[in-house]
């Protein structure tokens, strides 16, 4: 088999008389010291066991990552076919490389365990790698983790990217390090069509290396996403080698799936081949959330150096307005809409320190406003100057404190899987529950550590045993229930809205309650309460419409619409209320009117236990009754 090998990559390039005879040395002693077996080149070839058969694939879906014809499941043939191609003499330019700076991890960690003699096997040059390194100028690597944002169904749970921090660099000069990143390559990044092909693998997923200010101004300006850095341990061995295999891996491209080949799992692989007795990605053979991507390498004892919080350009405005007086507030807010100057008496009236504060967060909301395409005004840009001018003529400072970070990391929330265990009673008869979510959050789960108002939850499923009087019976299964409550005011204009897909049972007009399919959702808005910017407490109100199918329907289905009303209030630390009310108006097909209204409680326990209460009143087909259940969740 080696000398196969030698003589398919000798055909491509002239190689020395003795180069067989050396790849028969260096392939018997690969196999005496059984490296196909080794943990680092699984870990280099993205080796993982197959599901059912004995055996490995590699998730690399790209056909120039494999030498050997059956590298992608063989792990042996595919390292002989990779020391062979180290003879080739193949010069590089700047559309070709040789071998061994292609795949120059894979070289460097193979000449570690072989010791190549230079003489009997050439040593080449990789000035393409060696430019790129040298620009990189590394000297640490930082984890970034961009918070969730449903308005991007790419990035509803979050996402993950690295930094290479340069030597030369300090805090505030971060932004000009590089970032590498894990994307689907694909121009679209919503809709309906994006998650679909996203969940069965159809975009190619490719790694890329960009300027980080890029990124941070994509997440922090337009998307309005608070960002955590964790700063990685890693020695400068280990960083050269993470770099090593994001070079060899730059044209390689793997399918991309939305719920466990993404962006998290595919960053963790790269630390795993960074520091091989790493174990990441074994936890995530299913799905790979990326804030429990986060909390595995937090977990990792002193692998994470320092944490740093760095605020949305949305939530330092918002900072900044809770400082000001509701006069100075409307001001900023006029200044930056271009409806009153600087000259306006109720601008010059203020002491330095305020007309300073008043004039930073009016350029810095004028620019959110550009960002997000929405400013009102024709020449945006000659307004920002206006304002920066005005700004250096007022010599005072506004001092205001820093953006506080949130009491907890995305890394210290809850387990985002979920079991809870109750019981209750419904019309006069008890019911033990059994409720199961893998994955994610909702809105009464505790928000440390998530986006307040996010709900996002994927297979919710519940079964209810109704002992002699029904039996048992499964009550509820949701494969999808998305909420985005984002309060208003007048600087945030946000929509909320909501979807939700599930089978529920219905009550009928026969008293039958079958498991009907329906689709529920509808655009909503919000506020706070009290009247604050930064408070959790909000109150809501939808515009739902629903659609259901069944062949016990009339008409096999039910169409309608009609209002939902809310509040999410944290009466403490550990206390959350949720009152609400909902009432539907099915105008097509099977008629009704229901209506539901009710109280849920929620006290936390710890962060992984919780108990809640939940109260309500429903009305089906004329036919009214009350459910009481109280359930303990445990989250992991």
């Amino acid at each position: 088999m080696a000398r196969h090998w030698v003589f398919f990559f000798c055909l491509l390039a002239p190689c020395g008389a003795s180069a067989a005879t050396y790849l028969d040395e260096l392939v018997a002693r690969s196999r005496e010291l059984r490296l196909a077996e080794r943990s680092e080149w699984h870990r280099l070839m993205h080796y993982v066991p197959n599901l059912v058969a004995p055996g490995v694939h590699s998730l690399a879906d790209a056909s120039r990552f494999f030498l050997a014809p059956d590298g992608k499941t063989d792990p042996q043939s595919e390292l002989e076919a990779t020391l062979a191609a180290f003879f080739s003499d193949t010069q590089e330019t700047q559309e070709v490389q040789n071998a061994q700076c292609a795949f120059i991890a894979r070289y460097h960690w193979l000449d570690r365990q072989l010791a190549f003699d230079g003489a009997r096997m050439r040593s080449q040059p990789c000035k393409r790698f060696d430019d790129w390194h040298k620009a990189l100028n590394p000297q640490g690597v930082t984890l970034i983790f961009p918070a969730a944002y449903l308005n991007n169904p790419a990035s509803m749970y979050g996402h993950t990217l690295l930094r290479v921090d340069a030597k030369d660099q300090d805090e505030t000069t971060r932004l000009l390090a590089y970032s590498i990143n894990f994307t689907a390559n694909t121009d679209a990044r919503g809709g309906v069509a994006f998650t679909i092909k996203a969940l069965i693998g159809s975009y190619p997923g490719t790694f890329s290396i960009m300027p980080y200010y890029l990124k941070v101004r994509e997440y922090s300006d337009l998307e309005n996403r608070d960002i955590w850095e964790y700063e990685l341990n890693l020695s400068p061995e280990e960083i050269d080698r993470l770099l090593m295999h994001a070079w060899e891996l730059g044209p390689i491209h793997f399918d991309y799936y939305f719920f466990d080949e993404n962006c998290a799992y595919h960053l963790l692989a790269l630390l795993e081949a960074a520091r091989p007795d790493l174990k990441l990605t074994e936890a995530f053979r299913w799905w790979a959330i990326p804030s429990d991507t986060v909390r595995e390498v937090v977990k990792q004892k002193g692998f994470v150096k320092s944490t740093l919080f760095r605020p949305s350009n949305a939530t330092v405005i918002r900072h900044r307005l809770e400082l000001m007086s509701p006069e100075e507030q409307a001001l900023a807010g006029s200044l930056a809409r271009g409806l009153v100057s600087e000259a306006a008496p109720a601008f010059t009236t203020l002491s330095p320190p305020a007309q300073a504060r008043v004039l930073e967060v009016s350029y810095d909301y004028l620019s959110y406003l550009r960002a997000t395409g929405s400013s009102p005004v024709e020449d945006p840009a000659a307004l920002s100057r206006s304002i920066l001018f005005a700004r250096s003529r007022v010599g005072a400072g506004a001092d205001d404190p820093p953006v506080p970070a949130p009491q907890a990391r995305p890394d210290q929330g809850h387990g985002t899987s979920r079991i809870a265990v109750g019981g209750g009673r419904r019309e006069g008869a008890n019911f033990v529950e059994l409720r199961v979510r893998p994955t994610y959050h909702d809105l009464m789960d505790p928000d440390e550590g998530y986006v307040p108002g996010a709900q996002i939850q994927y297979l919710d499923f519940a079964v209810r045993d109704y002992s002699g009087v029904i039996g048992a019976r499964v009550e509820e299964i949701t494969p999808v229930s998305l909420i985005s409550i984002s309060p208003r005011n007048e600087f945030f204009e946000a929509l909320s809205w909501k979807l939700d897909v599930s089978w529920a049972r219905r009550r009928l007009a026969d008293g039958s309650e079958p498991l009907v399919f329906g689709v529920h959702g509808g655009p909503g808005v919000a506020w706070t309460l009290p009247d604050t910017l930064r408070s959790k407490n909000m109150v809501y109100a939808f515009l739902d419409s629903t659609l259901q199918v069944d062949t016990r329907l009339e008409n096999n289905y039910a169409l309608g619409a009609g209002p939902g009303i809310g509040a999410l209030i944290d009466l403490t630390s550990r206390w959350r209320a949720e009152p609400y009310a909902r009432a539907q108006w099915f105008f097509a097909g099977d008629t009704d009117t229901p209506w539901a209204a009710g109280l849920r409680l929620r006290y936390t326990l710890e962060r992984e236990w919780a108990l809640r209460l939940d109260l309500s009143r429903e009305r089906q087909e004329k036919q009214a009754w009350n459910t009481v259940l109280l359930s303990l969740h445990h989250y992991f």
